[in-house]
């Protein structure tokens, strides 16, 4: 059985350590061969955006947001939620390449996968 792993980003700039912690471990799941998909809701909607993860503020002891999102990028799935990306006015010409855009029917269905562990942050 494939291990998958599905973490849902809600906070951005204003919780800088738990948004940190949800990027490092998608990136650590990814380089340790789990199938990851990334969903940024609420302000973390804004590192779908090119050059909004590079304003995140360093944290001492962590790796920068910029490189974890390219190692998630790289064998993940990133997605924006849909009304998050609606609220702040952002379409798919607006992303990251490689982000998609889709909703909670989405989101359900892939927590609901036989072998998937969802984690929120």
């Amino acid at each position: 059985m494939t291990r998958s792993l599905v973490i849902k980003v809600t906070a951005g700039a204003e919780a800088p350590e738990r948004t940190n912690q949800a990027f490092t471990v998608a990136a650590a799941a990814v380089a340790s061969g789990v199938t990851v998909s990334l969903w940024l809701t609420g302000e973390a909607a804004w590192f779908s955006v090119p050059g909004k993860a590079e304003e995140f503020p360093a944290l001492p002891h962590a790796a920068p947001i910029p490189d974890l999102l390219q190692v998630i990028l790289s064998a993940g799935r990133v997605t924006l939620c849909t009304q998050c990306a609606a609220r702040r006015g952002l379409t798919e010409d607006d992303l990251i390449e490689g982000v998609r855009i889709a909703g909670a029917p989405a989101f359900v269905e892939e927590i609901t996968r036989d072998g998937v562990q969802a984690l929120v942050y």
